[in-house]
């Protein structure tokens, strides 16, 4: 059983979309992750969510470029909450991509995060966030998550001025 279905257009956005699955792998966070397209392979991307919705997923995210989509194709269908993550592209560096994605009509939300890699970080960190809700392990992983994150800053040094 995955716990979290990650699914990007294309096998390219694989290098921004592995910063989601790195986390709920650091996270102990089982995940499937695909390639489907909402636009080439719809049948396909529905066949495979009501699979992950049957096993126990409890969260999906999707990265998609340009039209970007497959965001709001997955919420659609699915109840489950949806994070998306806007891949940059050739022409417009993502900008498209979360325009489609915040701009989703009433009523079928897509909790978007930013462009690129923090954005796919960050999605990962909020399924952590609401699984965190009910799991007092992996609300303790969080706590030292973003305890280690602030004592990293604080042991930053600025280099020195020639």
């Amino acid at each position: 059983m995955a716990t979290v279905g990650i699914v990007m257009g294309s096998t390219s956005d694989w290098d921004v979309m592995k910063e989601a699955a790195q986390i709920c792998k650091d996270f102990g966070i089982s995940y499937s992750a695909r390639a489907l397209s909402a636009h080439r392979t719809p049948v396909e991307l529905e066949q495979w969510m009501e699979e992950m919705e049957a096993s126990g997923c409890q969260a999906f995210i999707a990265g998609a470029g340009a039209a970007a989509h497959l965001a709001g194709v997955v919420a659609a269908k699915t109840i489950l909450p949806t994070f998306g993550v806007p891949i940059p592209s050739k022409y417009l560096k993502g900008l498209d991509s979360l325009l489609a994605m915040v701009q989703m009509p009433k009523g079928i939300p897509v909790s978007t995060l930013a462009i690129g890699e923090a954005g796919a970080a960050n999605a990962g960190l909020s399924v952590v966030a609401i699984l965190a809700l009910h799991d007092a392990d992996m609300k303790a992983k969080l706590i030292n998550f973003r305890a280690t994150q602030a004592e990293k800053v604080r042991n930053s040094v600025l280099p020195e001025l020639a």
